[in-house]
């Protein structure tokens, strides 16, 4: 009876694991193993029921990829979102959820206010923003004569950080409430003891907050790399499609607009294995420094 038990508890949490495991293959991992196998062929859209080939070409279509200069543009434009996006919204998580944290008036009501944008449909929010950066809005009125020209959405240089801090807006309330429920697990006889030994507030959240809410700083900082490596809806939406020359594509849109648009998948699934890798080998490095420190 006792050797029956595990195996019967195996079984049933097999069972209750199933639907999920045939949710990841079916949404991830066939879509993943069909874009390989794409990007080692010559493929195209044909119409249905229509015999046609598709012959393995090897690595011609990452040769393709690798020589396509708006492809290395735009992975440096995404490395240039995360530099800005990630450290921005790990820091300002922390410190609004910690202050949110704390007894103060209001706090429900900031709290709602802090994760409304965040549920807001990206539609919606855009249009906000093109109405307060646009070469006539709220910002540029508000900046005179400091602000740039050509304004901010048109600019080459100002296009991705634009984007990258509406991106860090729009997404800080569900980091916030990662980092509130991380707060809730550090125990206040370390603010008690700190207190007793004589540091302040700033003290206490270098010394005992950050250490103590690390492992959501990992979630958050993996988190935010790999939903800033997937950008597409803000460039697609803020700057009609990676504009202006390119200066806001993200390796994403390139690859609706090499799929798509122009009807080449296997050039975009070469795009995707390639951006699948990168976040990956940077996803890993990360974890492992943040581990270390």
């Amino acid at each position: 009876m006792m050797i029956g038990k595990p195996s019967g508890r195996a079984s049933l949490g097999a069972v209750f694991v199933a639907p999920y495991v045939v949710f990841l293959a079916a949404v991830f991992a066939y879509p993943l193993g069909f874009a390989v196998y794409m990007s080692f062929h010559d493929y195209f859209f044909a119409a249905p029921g229509a015999i046609v080939e598709r012959p393995f070409v090897g690595l011609a279509n990452y040769a393709t990829v690798l020589g396509d200069p708006a492809v290395w543009r735009s992975f440096r434009n995404v490395g240039v979102f995360l530099v800005i996006n990630v450290p921005l919204t790990a820091a300002l998580s922390l410190v609004l959820a910690t202050a949110l944290n704390a007894s103060m008036r209001l706090r429900a009501f900031f709290r709602v206010s802090y994760y409304v944008p965040y549920i807001t449909a990206s539609v919606a929010v855009v249009g906000v923003w093109l109405f307060l950066f646009n070469s006539g809005g709220l910002v540029n009125k508000v900046l005179g004569p400091l602000a740039p020209d050509p304004s901010w959405l048109v600019n080459e240089r100002l296009a991705m950080p634009t984007i990258a801090l509406y991106v860090t807006w729009k997404g800080l309330g569900f980091f916030i409430l990662l980092y509130l429920a991380a707060l809730q697990n550090v125990p206040t006889e370390l603010y008690e003891s700190a207190a007793v030994d004589g540091a302040g507030r700033w003290r206490s959240f270098w010394a005992v907050t950050v250490p103590g809410v690390r492992p959501a700083t990992t979630l958050v900082v993996l988190l935010a790399t790999i939903t800033g490596a997937n950008l597409f809806t803000e460039p697609y939406l803020l700057t009609g499609g990676g504009g202006p020359d390119g200066a806001s594509a993200s390796p994403v849109l390139l690859m609706y607009q090499r799929g798509i648009e122009q009807g080449n998948p296997d050039i975009a699934s070469a795009i995707g294995v390639i951006l699948v890798v990168a976040v990956l080998l940077i996803a890993l490095l990360q974890r492992r420094l943040l581990d270390e420190r």
